[in-house]
C-alpha cells in the first residue's frame, strides 16, 4: 500500500536539482541492441558514468535495470551455433546434413544465461569510478509478503549506507509469465509485472526523490509518437489520462507506454518525483540523466501541481495564432493599438511606477537599469507615437513585381517573421518598445523579462494587452513569468522563429550556444574601437572619447579601446585626452603591447585585446597608420561599432570602406550605435550577424518577404525551353512610396 507518511513530489523541475535520492529505470530498449540480441555497449557506459559522477556528488543512486534476458540470449544463441558447428565437423563426410535451424529461445533459460554476465558488466564499468555495486534480483512475492519486504527495505538501505549502489531488476528466471490483467491494481496495489511497475513500487518502497525511466521515446506524447502532430507532453498531471491515445508497446521488453504512466502516476501519488526519458537518443544519451537531475527541460515530468497560467508551448501557440490576426490587421488598426498603448504608459504612471518602486526596493543591483520615471515614460510615449505613425507602410509593402506572362503577375511582398522571443535582463523598459515593434511588423511576441522586474514587467505587459484588446489580439504578445530556463526556451524551435537576447554579452553567448535550431539576431560582443588619427582635431577627440567611454560604460556600444596614431604621442592632444579620462574617473587603464613598449612607467599590460569592459574602465594601443587600425580593428573587434575620428576626408572614406563592422562613424561618438538615434523609432536589438539585419534592429529587421503570384490565364509554367521560361520577363514599375 501507498505509505501516507511520505515527502510530497517535488512541484516544479527547478526543485529536482535537490533530489539525494534516485532511481534510474533501464528499459530492454535503452540496454538491447538494434537487433535485440546482447547490449547496446556505449549507451551502456554513458549511462554508468552519469549515474557515477551523481553517486560521487553525495546522492543515493540505484538502478533498476532490463537486459538479463537479451545478455542471455546471445550467449545462448553462441552456444548452439558452437555445438552445431562440432556436429557438423563430426559428421562431415555426411553432405547430405542440413543447417540446423536456430530455436527458439525461451525467455526464462535467456535471463538465467544472462544475468550473470550482465552484472558481470555492471560491475567492471562501475569499478572505473572506484564504486561498488550490488545485485538485487526480486519478484512480485518480494514485496507483498511482509517479512520479506522488510528484509529488502533492510538490504537496500544497508547497501546505500556504504556507498554501495544496488542494481536490481526481476528475477526473470522463475518469474511467473505475465498476465495482463495483474498489471496494476489500482492505485493502491502495485504488481510487479515488469521493470515499470518494479521501479515504481521501489521508488515509493525506499522513500525515492526522483525515478528516471529511461525508454526509446522522448516521454509522453498526446497520441503515438509517429502519428501527424503528436505533441510531446513537458508536464504531465494526473487529471491528465483521458487527453492520451496510447499506441503499440516498445519493440523489446513487456512494458508499453500505457504502465510507464501508470507506474509513474502510482509512484507520484506515493511522493515520488516521475521523469520519462529517452535514453536511446545518441544526442542526448551521454548528458540525459545529469540534464534531468539539473532541472533541464527533459522529457515528461510527473506533477502533482498544476500551474494556475498556460504552459509555455500553449503560450506560443496563442501568440502565433493571435499574431495571424495581427499580421493580417490593416495598418491604420497596428498603429492604433500603438498608440493606444503609448497613451495607457502616460495614463497609467501611477501605477507603472508603483511596481517598479517595489522592483527597486527589492533589487540589490543594477537600479540604474531597473528605474523608471515620468520623465521615461513620456520619452518611450513619444518613440511610440512616431513609430505608430512610421510603420503604416511596412507590412506587405511591395519591394518587386514581375509580369511573367500576359495576366500573370508575380509580387515580393515584406510579411512578419512570425513567432519573435525576446529574451533581456533588467530594463524594464525594453517590454513596451519591443511589444510596440512586434506589433508594428505583424509577428506574434514572447517576452522573458529578468525576475529582478518582475512587478514592472506584469503591468507594463497588462497595459500592452489592453491595447491589443482593442483589435481582439491581446494574445499575440505573451510574457512568461513561469519557472522556465532560457536554455529551455531555445529548445522551442519547432515554434519559435527569431530568438532577439538583449543583455549581457555573456546571456547572448548563452543564448546562441543554447539555440541549436533557432537563428538568434544578436551580439556576442562589443568590442567597440575609437581610433584617433594623425589629423584629428582636439576638441572633437576629446568629446567624441569622453562620449563613446564615460557616457554610458555598461552599453554595448560603449568604446573598450582608443586607438592613438603614434605620432600624437607626447602631445597635448594626448596628453589631454588621459587627463579627460581621469577626471572622468576612468579608474583603469590597460596598456596594449605597443603602447607598453613606448612607456618607462607604464599601466598594467593588457592581458587580451578582446575584452569588453563595460566600466569605466578601457585599453589604449598605439598603431602607425589608419590601415594598421583597421587591421586591428579585423584582428580584435567584435563587428558592433567602430570609429575614426580625423579631418581628412579621404583617410576617413577609406576608414568607412574598409572596416567591416555593422556600424562604421566618421567623426561621432561610438554611442550613436542606437535605435532612437538612428531615427528607428525604438529598436529590438543590435546585431552583428552577417544576414537578415546588421546593427541597430528597428522595424525593417523584423521583416521578411514572401513572394506573391496572381494569375488568371496561367496555371502552369513553361520551362521547356532549354529550362528557361518561355514568357517575357517585364518588371512593372511600383508605385511612388512603396519602395523603401
Amino acid at each position: 500500500t501507498v505509505h501516507t507518511d511520505l515527502q510530497r513530489p517535488f512541484a516544479h523541475r527547478s526543485e529536482l536539482k535537490q533530489a539525494k535520492r534516485i532511481v534510474v529505470k533501464l528499459g530492454s530498449a535503452v540496454v538491447t541492441r538494434g537487433d535485440e540480441c546482447g547490449l547496446a555497449l556505449g549507451r551502456l557506459a554513458s549511462i554508468v558514468e552519469q549515474v557515477a559522477m551523481l553517486q560521487n556528488q553525495g546522492r543515493e543512486m540505484m538502478i533498476v535495470t532490463s537486459g538479463a534476458v537479451a545478455f542471455g540470449k546471445q550467449r545462448l544463441r553462441h552456444e548452439i551455433l558452437l555445438s552445431q558447428s562440432v556436429r557438423q565437423a563430426l559428421h562431415s563426410g555426411q553432405n547430405q546434413l542440413k543447417d540446423m535451424s536456430m530455436p527458439v529461445l525461451e525467455a526464462r533459460a535467456c535471463a538465467a544465461a544472462g544475468q550473470s554476465g550482465l552484472m558481470a558488466l555492471y560491475e567492471a564499468m562501475f569499478t572505473q569510478y572506484s564504486i561498488c555495486t550490488a545485485q538485487i534480483l526480486v519478484t512480485n512475492l518480494d514485496f507483498h509478503d511482509e517479512q520479506k519486504r522488510r528484509n529488502l527495505n533492510s538490504t537496500l538501505q544497508e547497501l546505500m549506507r556504504m556507498n554501495i549502489v544496488p542494481i536490481i531488476n526481476t528475477n526473470d528466471a522463475v518469474v511467473a509469465p505475465p498476465v495482463p490483467s495483474s498489471d496494476l491494481q489500482g492505485l493502491n496495489v502495485i504488481s510487479i509485472k515488469d521493470n515499470d511497475s518494479l521501479a515504481a513500487r521501489l521508488a515509493v518502497e525506499m522513500k525515492v526523490d526522483m525515478l528516471i525511466a529511461l525508454s526509446d521515446v522522448e516521454g509522453l506524447y498526446d497520441r503515438p509518437p509517429g502519428v501527424d502532430d503528436a505533441k510531446l507532453i513537458d508536464i504531465f498531471y494526473p487529471g491528465d489520462q483521458q487527453s492520451i491515445t496510447y499506441g503499440t508497446k516498445s519493440r523489446v521488453g513487456i512494458g508499453g507506454m500505457e504502465a510507464k504512466v501508470k507506474s509513474a502516476l502510482w509512484a507520484l501519488q506515493g511522493g515520488t518525483s516521475v521523469i520519462i526519458a529517452n535514453g536511446t537518443d545518441p544526442k542526448v544519451t551521454g548528458h540525459v540523466i545529469t540534464d534531468i537531475v539539473e532541472g533541464k527541460k527533459v522529457g515528461t515530468f510527473f506533477s502533482e501541481v498544476k500551474p494556475a497560467g498556460p504552459t509555455v508551448e500553449q503560450q506560443t501557440e496563442m501568440a502565433r495564432h493571435a499574431g495571424r490576426t495581427l499580421a493580417s490587421l490593416h495598418p491604420e488598426q497596428r498603429a492604433e493599438i500603438i498608440c493606444g498603448l503609448a497613451d495607457l504608459l502616460t495614463e497609467k504612471k501611477e501605477e507603472i511606477l508603483g511596481a517598479n518602486k517595489r522592483d527597486m526596493e527589492l533589487a540589490i543591483a543594477l537600479t540604474n537599469r531597473l528605474s523608471l520615471s515620468t520623465a521615461k515614460l513620456n520619452s518611450l510615449a513619444i518613440g511610440l507615437r512616431q513609430l505608430a505613425v512610421s510603420s503604416r507602410d511596412s507590412v506587405g509593402r511591395v519591394l518587386r513585381r514581375t509580369r511573367v506572362a500576359n495576366n500573370l503577375e508575380l509580387e515580393q511582398i515584406t510579411v512578419p517573421i512570425g513567432v519573435l522571443l525576446v529574451i533581456f535582463e533588467s530594463r524594464p523598459d525594453c517590454l513596451p518598445q519591443v511589444s510596440a515593434l512586434a506589433i508594428a511588423s505583424g509577428n506574434a511576441l514572447l517576452l522573458k523579462g529578468g525576475k529582478e522586474a518582475s512587478n514592472t514587467n506584469k503591468i507594463l505587459h497588462q497595459l500592452v494587452q489592453e491595447a491589443l484588446s482593442l483589435h481582439g489580439v491581446s494574445d499575440a504578445v505573451q510574457l512568461i513569468s513561469t519557472r522556465e530556463e532560457v536554455e529551455d526556451l531555445c529548445r522551442l524551435d519547432k515554434m519559435i522563429d527569431l530568438i532577439v537576447p538583449r543583455g549581457s554579452s555573456q546571456l547572448v553567448r548563452d543564448i546562441q550556444r543554447a539555440a541549436k535550431g533557432i537563428p538568434v539576431l544578436g551580439h556576442s560582443e562589443g568590442v567597440c574601437h575609437v581610433y584617433v588619427d594623425s589629423e584629428a582635431g582636439l576638441d572633437k577627440a576629446i568629446e567624441i572619447v569622453r562620449d563613446s567611454k564615460c557616457d554610458y560604460p555598461a552599453a554595448c556600444n560603449a568604446m573598450e579601446t582608443l586607438l592613438i596614431h603614434r605620432d600624437l604621442l607626447r602631445t597635448p592632444l594626448f596628453d589631454q585626452i588621459i587627463d579627460m579620462l581621469r577626471t572622468e574617473q576612468v579608474r583603469k587603464i590597460h596598456a596594449g603591447p605597443r603602447f607598453a613598449s613606448y612607456l618607462t612607467f607604464s599601466p598594467s599590460e593588457v592581458k587580451s585585446l578582446r575584452t569588453e569592459y563595460g566600466d569605466l574602465e578601457c585599453c589604449i594601443e598605439v598603431v602607425d597608420s589608419m590601415q594598421e587600425a583597421v587591421d586591428h580593428i579585423h584582428k580584435y573587434g567584435s563587428s558592433h561599432t567602430d570609429v575614426i575620428v580625423t579631418e581628412n576626408e579621404e583617410t576617413a572614406e577609406q576608414f568607412l570602406q574598409q572596416v567591416d563592422s555593422a556600424c562604421v562613424f566618421w567623426n561621432s561618438s561610438t554611442r550613436f550605435a542606437d535605435g532612437y538615434r538612428f531615427g528607428l523609432g525604438a529598436e529590438v536589438g543590435i546585431s552583428t550577424a552577417r544576414i537578415h539585419a546588421r546593427g541597430p534592429v528597428g522595424l525593417e529587421g523584423l521583416l521578411t518577404t514572401k513572394w506573391v503570384l496572381r494569375g488568371e490565364g496561367h496555371t502552369v509554367a513553361d520551362f521547356s525551353d532549354q529550362g528557361s521560361m518561355k514568357y517575357l520577363h517585364e518588371n512593372i514599375p511600383i508605385p511612388q512610396g512603396s519602395f523603401s
